[in-house]
């Protein structure tokens, strides 16, 4: 009886006290899923902040603070600017900003894509990830940006 008693003390002593361990390796798949997942942006979501950069001065330091630096997925339409460059868009070409007044400059994101620019067709819909900028310094670039861009799904 007395070896049972020790052996259960023991066993739920090794139990708790492993509990406490400080191995850092090992972690969950939640974890690693959670962490790697992009941010969902929508165009929704730009429009509002394009809105409120009129209304509120720092609004950039807002934008900077939430998702500069950070992974995210948007979708959109391609929109070629030259032979070698294209920015995405919430509309289609006939519709984007350059040749609509109901778009604003919240409508398109430049695109710097990670690996070569691949060959794209204008009003091709479009997901990437990539990293969020937000440019505050340049007037002559895109207030929104996606750096080391990957296409995840083509229309």
């Amino acid at each position: 009886m007395l070896k049972k008693i020790i052996i259960a003390v023991y066993c739920g002593l090794a139990v708790f006290l492993m509990s406490f361990s400080t191995n850092k390796k090992a972690k969950s798949f939640a974890e690693i899923n959670v962490q790697d997942q992009p941010t969902e942006v929508t165009w929704q979501m730009l429009g509002r902040m394009g809105g409120s950069l009129q209304v509120m001065q720092n609004y950039g330091d807002v934008i900077k603070e939430s998702l500069q630096g950070k992974k995210i997925k948007i979708s959109g339409f391609v929109i070629p600017l030259d032979s070698k460059s294209y920015v995405l868009s919430k509309n289609v070409y006939s519709h984007c900003f350059f040749c609509n007044k109901n778009a604003g400059i919240e409508t398109l994101m430049g695109i710097q894509f990670k690996n070569k620019t691949p060959r794209l067709k204008t009003d091709t819909y479009i997901t990437l990830e990539g990293t969020f900028f937000y440019n505050d310094k340049n007037k002559d670039d895109l207030i929104f940006n996606i750096q080391n861009a990957i296409i995840t799904n083509k229309k």
